[in-house]
């Protein structure tokens, strides 16, 4: 799906990604929220991305889900921080980094790709488990 990196794309985006799958995805939807704010802040408002949401079939079940965000600025990588209490921001990657599998860039030619790696039927109670330590 091609779209501009914008705020109010981000509920759409949600959206389109749980019709997609067709069923909850709370955790692929946090994933796509994520990647798209860090395009929105830290490439800019308004840039056009791809995304690109993929679950393959292995001897009939799901094998894991893999989100893809690509956008132009191959420049602009990334960053794992450790927010501290007080910090506005800073968690998106942290939160990411919680849910996921695993997860990377990989760089093209005059663009990357952030993707992220998320088991089948992830769920949203241990997303909250691993992001407040419970």
């Amino acid at each position: 799906m091609r779209l501009l990196a914008t705020p109010e794309a981000v509920a759409g985006i949600r959206r389109a990604v749980r019709e997609h799958l067709g069923e909850p995805c709370a955790d692929v939807q946090l994933c796509v929220s994520e990647l798209l704010a860090n395009v929105i802040t830290h490439v800019g408002a308004g840039t056009p991305v791809t995304l690109r949401v993929t679950t393959p079939r292995i001897t009939g079940r799901a094998a894991r889900t893999r989100v893809e965000l690509t956008d132009p600025d191959p420049r602009a990588w990334p960053v794992l921080r450790q927010a501290t209490g007080t910090d506005e921001s800073g968690r998106g990657l942290a939160l990411l980094d919680a849910v996921a599998l695993r997860w990377g860039v990989t760089q093209g030619a005059g663009c990357k790709t952030v993707w992220c790696e998320l088991e089948p039927g992830h769920s949203p109670d241990r997303r909250v488990a691993l992001i407040t330590g419970g």
